[in-house]
């Protein structure tokens, strides 16, 4: 049993009543902002050149680029420029995400309808909502497993990586009783996935805690920390591109996933030219 959870749920048991009427009060407040339009895209880096690396997102809310217009300027279409350029070859990718999707609909729902065959690196942004419903660790482990699980089935050669959790904590429409309590237990939430994801060799966890003061200190930003947020909830396309060009690069550096992706690459080229 998680301890820490077990002294969160303690101590919050007796609030959740509040939390509900503080909760209904916040959706009240927060526009409900619509989910990004185009949801594939071509990264041409390499002209006169067949693309060699498919990238497919998965996800929530974040995923599903709410907060901006389209993809290509949210959080997918950014990763996926900054990759393709740090790994010079054209990229094709494609986005399944929805408002509102805990681990377990992503799999029930999300995967069965991914239509592409050879995926050859999955991006998966989770946590929110398993945190706002207050999901138990243990729940969210077996679920998270079961997305694992139903994608390396129906993608056996595909990599997988984690995204970081939400920075509950720092979200501006939210009290101080829900910050500590939902933002206490989604990063439980993500020390469970950093210990789920390492008994799999192909799936990693870019997982370092996001605060906003460390991404301003880290990029050298001169912004203010409402810069981040478009609705006090969902990322500004600030937030977007920062994130995406942040894991694209954690991702390339990363030796393990470098090798692999370079590997595959090659050989959907050399696939091509035949």
């Amino acid at each position: 049993m998680n301890l820490r959870y077990i002294l969160g749920a303690f101590v919050s048991f007796p609030l959740l009543p509040i939390m509900y009427f503080q909760g209904k009060r916040i959706r009240a407040s927060v526009p409900k902002l619509p989910e990004a339009e185009g949801t594939e895209g071509f990264c041409d880096v390499c002209k006169n050149s067949d693309h060699a690396m498919n990238v497919i997102f998965l996800g929530e809310s974040t995923f599903a680029g709410v907060g901006v217009d389209t993809h290509k300027e949210g959080f997918a279409g950014t990763f996926a420029k900054e990759l393709s350029m740090l790994f010079n070859t054209n990229l094709s990718w494609r986005v399944y995400a929805r408002s509102g999707y805990t681990a377990k609909r992503l799999t029930d729902k999300l995967i069965p309808k991914i239509t592409e065959k050879n995926p050859t690196l999955i991006v998966i942004g989770l946590g929110g909502n398993d945190a706002f419903t207050l999901n138990r660790p243990s729940k969210w482990n077996t679920e998270i497993r079961l997305v694992i699980e139903s994608l390396t089935a129906k993608f056996p050669g595909a990599m997988i990586v984690f995204c970081n959790m939400p920075p509950i904590k720092e979200f501006p429409s939210f009290t101080s009783l829900i910050k500590f309590t939902v933002g206490n237990l989604v990063e439980i939430l993500g020390e469970e996935l950093r210990k789920t994801v390492k008994e799999y060799d192909h799936v990693f966890y870019f997982g370092d805690k996001i605060t906003l003061q460390g991404w301003i200190t880290k990029f050298n930003l001169n912004n203010k920390k409402q810069d981040f947020f478009s609705d006090g909830v969902h990322p500004s396309k600030l937030t977007y591109q920062i994130w995406g060009k942040d894991i694209a690069s954690e991702v390339f550096k990363n030796e393990t996933l470098n090798k692999a992706l370079t590997t595959k690459t090659t050989a959907q080229k050399a696939l091509k030219k035949n």
